[in-house]
């Protein structure tokens, strides 16, 4: 999957993206950077709204995952379980989510999971930058159910 196609993706079948102005940077089976600009997600201070900033994270562990799984045989309708969200600085501008397994040798284990059970739990974790600064971390835990 290009950045352009999980870009339009995301606009079309998440609307928060798009009203967020969330891009894609980048797209491999490791990692997925999304961008947002401050403009649409600012606060009474003239900085990122700290829910801008965790959604966009969300949404950059979400699309890891998506991709990922998108080359497995069982069809999965992918939620999130649980989160965590440190917020480090203020971000004065735009914003950038990276996101990364925590585990990624438990990977093919959680997918035989997944093919066997129907179901399985993947760690993911986004860091925010701005302005070449980390300026937040998440961490989740996301559910891959299949959709027979």
């Amino acid at each position: 999957m290009t950045p352009s196609e999980l870009e339009h993706y995301l606009h079309r079948h998440i609307p928060l993206a798009r009203a967020m102005q969330v891009s894609v940077t980048s797209v491999s089976m490791e990692s997925v950077t999304l961008l947002a600009p401050l403009r649409p997600n600012i606060n009474h201070q003239d900085t990122v709204f700290g829910g801008s900033a965790s959604a966009l994270a969300i949404l950059a562990s979400w699309c890891l995952l998506h991709v990922r799984l998108r080359e497995q045989p069982v069809p999965v309708q992918l939620v999130i379980q649980r989160n965590t969200m440190e917020y480090l600085l203020p971000i004065h501008g735009e914003f950038t989510a990276e996101s990364t397994l925590q585990d990624p040798e438990s990977w093919e284990r959680q997918v035989r999971m997944l093919e066997r059970k129907g179901a399985a739990r993947f760690a993911v974790s986004s860091n925010l930058f701005s302005s070449g600064n980390l300026v937040g971390h998440f961490t989740g835990k996301f559910v891959a159910l299949a959709s027979r």
